[in-house]
């Protein structure tokens, strides 16, 4: 029986979720994906596109290829954070594979094209996908994943957030920052794991709210751009360092101290073995 642990890493068929995904993967991890997107292609609504209109890069299908050419053992689930039935089969699945679950990282958002829309031209509709999929869907999932820890006596919460959630935008939506919308749902989604933190501390389970800073991903290229002025001023980072740091934040007991605040991976770096130290 393999006795390896298991991890669900949402939104991972591309950017830091994929290689997130590669990085527990290699470390022996048995590792569960899910996102929305399953194979190359594929559209959905209110999903993000390439500045052509041709869908994102990445899909499920893509990563767990990846994974199996290193050797690794991978569960792909279809998972839409606007539907919370497709959240609830996604942990049933993981559940009747694996039987378990010993780290958590929610790192799938909701995206769109009018996400990052300027203050007073947000309408309703937006109003009520930014809650389903910032709020409602990751304390679902996060609950009933907290459930099992708990009776395990042992389990890792990492939710990846971003500063959009902490700080004002030093430029408008429109010349490459952030809206009103997407700073709302990171904020209430960084207020998560610190409270499951307080509210379970020796319990053996350990919460993280993680920023990872500017990442050069395919969601970034397709809305201000990896050359634009954001990206410029703060450097965009590659996928692999936050997914490193998630990996060293689930397997390093002593980073508990590191709860309740906001771990910044720009405060990090990948040293020349490829492990994570201060910058």
């Amino acid at each position: 029986m393999n006795a390896a642990p298991v991890v669900l890493i949402t939104g991972a068929s591309r950017g830091i979720g994929r290689a997130t995904a590669l990085a527990f993967a290699r470390a022996g991890w048995r590792v569960a994906i899910a996102a929305r997107t399953q194979n190359p292609g594929e559209r959905h609504a209110h999903a993000l596109t390439g500045r052509d209109g041709a869908p994102l890069a990445g899909s499920l299908a893509e990563t767990a290829q990846v994974i199996e050419e290193i050797g690794g053992e991978v569960l792909a689930v279809p998972m839409d954070l606007l539907d919370i039935a497709s959240v609830d089969a996604a942990l049933d699945a993981v559940l009747a594979r694996f039987g378990r679950i010993d780290a958590l990282v929610n790192n799938a958002i909701y995206q769109s094209a009018s996400l990052n829309a300027a203050f007073l031209d947000i309408d309703d509709d937006e109003w009520q996908r930014v809650f389903t999929g910032y709020v409602r869907a990751p304390y679902r999932l996060t609950r009933r994943a907290l459930e099992l820890m708990l009776s395990q006596g042992t389990g890792v919460i990492v939710n990846v957030s971003s500063g959009a959630g902490e700080s004002d935008p030093p430029i408008p939506a429109a010349k490459g920052g952030w809206g009103y919308a997407y700073g709302a749902g990171k904020g209430a989604f960084s207020r998560m794991a610190g409270v499951i933190a307080t509210e379970h501390q020796g319990s053996g389970v350990r919460a993280y709210t993680v920023n990872p800073g500017v990442v050069a991903t395919e969601a970034l290229k397709a809305t201000i751009g990896d050359n634009g002025e954001l990206a410029r001023r703060l450097g965009a980072a590659d996928p692999a360092l936050p997914a490193a740091v998630i990996l060293m934040l689930a397997e390093d007991d002593t980073a508990g101290a590191l709860q309740k605040r906001t771990v910044q991976v720009p405060d990090y770096q990948l040293d020349d073995a490829g492990r994570v130290v201060l910058a």
